[in-house]
């Protein structure tokens, strides 16, 4: 008698032969659409990553040791992506006193006497010098080096990325090189700043 109350004040849980309870029923459409759910939340999850896994990413970070051209060490510089641009720390020793041009050059390759650098990095085509218009990518401020030989300094270039695959990426076909030259860069003679000859190299890697 008590059960037959039960089932008529809770007619979707009562207990009756022949038929399955509603309470179950509706609990397996509840799994069911969890199960659906989840094995779409599985493929999405997939997708992303294999979307993620084939697309280009871009390089960190990278570095040029730099050589005088008898081949003795001088100095490195290490190159962080920013949001802003590349960030360039240099570290220099034993380079002569004195106002110096800084450049990044066009190709990778750095022997003696540093020619086969090539000219300045510049993607965009455009004319030598910070003073006169918006000058290459690879035109940076000149370096003041010390009685003593030993910089540290660190440079932002907002031209040039590590990003591989963009025109003024680092990582070019032919590579691309740190220049440090004999005189100061005067930041308006084209091609190079009347900058003189290039005393130290280094191919960024």
């Amino acid at each position: 008698m008590q059960q037959r109350r039960r089932a008529e004040q809770f007619p979707g849980f009562g207990v009756s032969a022949g038929r399955r309870p509603l309470g179950l029923r509706a609990g397996t459409d509840i799994e069911g659409r969890i199960a659906v759910r989840s094995q779409i939340f599985r493929f999405v999850l997939l997708v992303a990553a294999s979307l993620w896994l084939t697309s280009p990413v871009a390089a960190q970070s990278a570095k040029a040791t730099l050589k005088d051209q008898k081949g003795a060490d001088v100095g490195a510089v290490e190159l962080n992506q920013t949001p802003a641009g590349v960030l360039l720390r240099l570290t220099l020793k034993g380079l002569p006193a004195g106002e110096r041009a800084f450049h990044i050059h066009a190709v990778g390759r750095c022997e003696p006497p540093f020619t086969t650098a090539g000219g300045h990095f510049n993607p965009g085509g455009q004319k030598h010098g910070l003073m006169v218009g918006p000058g290459h990518a690879g035109d940076m401020p000149n370096l003041h080096i010390p009685s003593n030989g030993v910089l540290v300094v660190e440079i932002l270039n907002a031209a040039v990325t590590l990003e591989k695959d963009k025109p003024n990426s680092l990582f070019q076909k032919e590579g691309t090189s740190i220049v440090i030259h004999a005189a100061k860069d005067d930041y308006k003679s084209d091609p190079a700043g009347n900058a003189g000859d290039r005393i130290a190299c280094g191919v960024i890697q």
